[in-house]
C-alpha cells in the first residue's frame, strides 16, 4: 500500500519498499520510517561558531553529528558525499539517542554544551533528530539543529520545544531558485519565523555568483528577517565551486563585503564568511 511522508513540503508518495525523494526515509509495511535512524557518518567536537552560530554560547564547543540525505538539490552542496548518499556502501558509526546523549556528556570537561544535528540534512531523519534531542536535553545540555528549514509546520513545532538553536539556510530570497535547488522558498520562511519565536535564531545565505547575489535580492531578504526581529543574526557565505556547481568563479570578496554592507542597514548583526 502506498503512504504519504508528511514530514516535507515533497509530501512523497512511496509505495512498499521505496524510498523518497531524500534517499533517507522509506515505506516500510505501509509506515513511513528514517533509513538513517542511528547512522552515523561524521562526528566532531566542534566550535560553537563554526556551525555557524555566533551569538549563541561564544567560545564553547558542540558535539557535532551527521548521517546522510537530503530533501533539497543543491548543485553547490559542500557534504554530497553524504548527503546525496542513500546509506549504501558507507563507513558508518550505530549509535542510539541515549549513546549519543551520554558521548555528548563525556565531551564536557572539553567545552561541549550539547550535540548539533549537522553535515547533511537532520530534518530527513527526523525521528532520531527528536529522540536524541529529548535525551540530549534531559541531560541539562543544549539542541542546535542545522538545517535547510524544508518542513512541514506540524513536525517543526513538535520538534523545536526541544531546540535550543538553530542555523537554518535561507538559499536566497526567490521562489525561481529554490524551485531551481529542488525547494519551496515559503515553506523555508515559515520555518524561519516559527523557529524566531521558540529558540535562537541564526540564518545563512550563501551568495551564488550570478545567481543569488544581486543587490536587490539581499536588500529583500534582510528587510524581510528585519521584520520577524532585526536582531537576527545573518551570515552572507562566499561561493567556492564546488560538486556539480564548477562553472563558475568564487563570488568576489568585495561583492561579499558590498552586500553585507546593504543587509546592516536592515540588520543589527551580519557577518561575512569564507572571505
Amino acid at each position: 500500500m502506498s503512504q504519504s511522508c508528511e514530514l516535507c513540503f515533497h509530501r512523497c508518495v512511496l509505495r512498499e519498499g521505496q524510498a523518497g525523494f531524500c534517499r533517507a526515509r522509506v515505506n516500510r509495511d505501509g509506515a513511513i520510517v528514517p533509513l538513517n535512524y542511528g547512522r552515523v557518518t561524521a562526528l566532531a567536537l566542534d566550535p560553537i561558531e563554526k556551525k555557524p552560530l555566533r551569538r549563541f554560547f561564544p567560545g564553547s564547543k558542540v558535539l557535532s553529528v551527521g548521517s546522510f540525505g537530503c530533501n533539497l538539490r543543491c548543485p553547490f552542496c559542500q557534504n554530497s558525499e553524504i548527503s546525496m548518499a542513500d546509506g549504501t556502501n558507507m563507513a558508518e558509526d550505530q549509535l542510539s539517542p541515549e549513546a549519543l546523549a551520554e558521548l555528548a556528556e563525556t565531551q564536557k570537561p572539553r567545552g561541549n554544551i550539547g550535540v548539533a544535528y549537522t553535515y547533511n540534512e537532520p530534518l530527513v531523519g527526523y525521528e532520531y533528530v527528536m529522540d536524541t534531542a529529548g535525551a540530549v536535553q534531559a541531560r541539562g545540555m543544549v539542541n542546535v539543529l542545522v538545517t535547510n528549514g524544508s518542513i512541514c509546520e506540524e513536525p517543526w513545532k513538535r520538534l523545536l520545544p526541544r531546540i535550543h538553536a538553530a542555523n537554518i539556510d535561507l538559499k536566497g530570497f526567490s521562489a525561481d531558485w529554490y524551485r531551481r535547488l529542488g525547494g519551496d522558498l515559503e515553506t523555508v520562511k515559515r520555518a524561519i519565523a516559527l523557529a524566531a519565536d521558540s529558540c535562537h535564531v541564526e540564518i545563512t545565505t550563501l551568495l551564488v555568483t550570478g545567481e543569488n547575489d544581486s543587490e536587490d535580492e539581499v536588500q529583500a531578504l534582510s528587510r524581510w528577517i528585519a521584520s520577524l526581529r532585526r536582531d537576527i543574526p545573518l551570515h552572507l557565505s562566499r561561493f567556492f565551486p564546488r560538486y556539480h556547481l564548477r562553472d563558475r568563479p568564487p563570488t568576489p570578496v568585495e561583492r561579499i563585503y558590498r552586500l553585507a554592507a546593504l543587509a546592516r542597514e536592515n540588520l543589527e548583526y551580519v557577518y561575512t564568511g569564507n572571505c
